[in-house]
């Protein structure tokens, strides 16, 4: 049976992702704030909890993250910026997948195939960027998108079968979203889609960014 890890497993997306994994075979090993006391912002913790975790795993999603900084909303304006914000943003956002990243090389195979997925989001491309606003979540997004495509590059000279990849979920429909009147996947077809596109793609791609739709997101 192929192993799984989920960070983040009792978000909307993560929990989901659990699920449709256990339903393709998996077997899954969750990790999340709400049930283990993950929390991203203490690096301390994020070491014990991932240093019990004992790899290796076919298959690692990480679906952390948070669209709000210090209890603020996306800033719209310049003069919106806060430190705070700005520092939490980038607590949850970057630093906290980073400090995941360390731990990959040890939690996947080096001599078999092996897929790896952060969830970034599509605003944290600079090259997409027509609207602006959102600043720190932009920033912390376009951080964790570099930290990917840097740790793909270090992964594929010991781990050649793997496969890392940055990915958008799109706008899906879960308590962060849900005072922003777009439509929204469910979390069962974001799951769906997600795995999808991790299936789709091997170590030559590793290092890229695509959406649930499985187009590659410029950076």
């Amino acid at each position: 049976m192929q192993r799984a890890l989920v960070i983040g497993s009792s978000g909307g997306i993560g929990a989901a992702v659990a699920d449709e994994l256990t339903a393709r075979n998996f077997e899954v090993t969750p990790l999340s704030r709400a049930e283990h006391g993950f929390d991203l912002r203490d690096p301390a913790m994020v070491e014990q909890a991932l240093g019990k975790v004992e790899g290796p795993f076919d298959t690692v999603v990480v679906a952390t993250g948070q669209l709000a900084g210090a209890g603020r909303p996306p800033e719209k304006m310049l003069k919106a910026i806060t430190a705070e914000a700005l520092s939490e943003q980038f607590a949850v956002n970057a630093i906290g997948p980073a400090l995941i990243l360390r731990h990959l090389p040890r939690l996947l195979p080096k001599d078999a195939p092996s897929k790896a997925l952060i969830i970034t989001a599509r605003v944290g491309s600079i090259g997409d960027n027509g609207l602006g606003g959102w600043y720190s979540y932009r920033a912390a997004k376009a951080a964790a998108n570099q930290l990917v495509h840097t740790a793909a590059i270090e992964l594929a000279r010991s781990h050649k079968q793997a496969c890392l990849l940055a990915y958008h979920p799109g706008t899906v429909a879960t308590r962060f979203t849900e005072n922003y009147p777009r439509e929204k996947l469910s979390p069962e077809a974001a799951a769906e889609h997600l795995l999808n596109v991790m299936e789709a793609h091997g170590p030559e791609d590793t290092g890229r960014f695509y959406d649930w739709k499985n187009t590659e997101v410029p950076w």
